[in-house]
């Protein structure tokens, strides 16, 4: 299990995300060419293992996660980052039994995107036991 896995999981069992986004546009690692929009892409940007002194089965940790858009117009861009970000943010999910939160960690810039579409990507804190 990885934080990107989960915002994963949570992003594609979503009504309110993929009535706008559909499951099948919401990716990880990278996105395909020619992909419809709009379209999420979900990513992993830095770790944190919590360093017990004592062995225990589980290590807390807690992942950064980038969720991007990509959309065909400023508009929808702006749209989608907004409903990932209200959706997501400051959510406590149970996860495999586990509470999990998830904490937004800030917003990045307005870039253009391949094949002149437009990009943001919204960061997570998501923190969960791993084995």
């Amino acid at each position: 299990m990885t934080g990107a896995s989960i915002i994963g999981e949570l992003l594609r069992s979503t009504a309110a995300i993929t009535a706008v986004v559909p499951a099948e546009r919401i990716k990880g690692g990278r996105l395909p060419d020619g992909i419809e929009l709009p379209a999420l892409l979900v990513r992993t940007t830095s770790s944190l293992d919590r360093q017990n002194l004592k062995r225990t089965a589980t290590t807390r940790r807690k992942d950064r996660v980038s969720v991007t858009v990509r959309a065909a117009t400023y508009r929808e861009q702006g749209a989608v980052i907004e409903l990932v970000r209200t959706t997501l943010g400051g959510l406590v999910a149970d996860i495999g039994g586990k509470r999990v939160p998830i904490l937004t960690a800030g917003t990045g810039p307005d870039l253009a995107g391949p094949a002149d579409t437009f990009e943001q990507t919204q960061d997570f804190r998501v923190s969960f036991d791993a084995a």
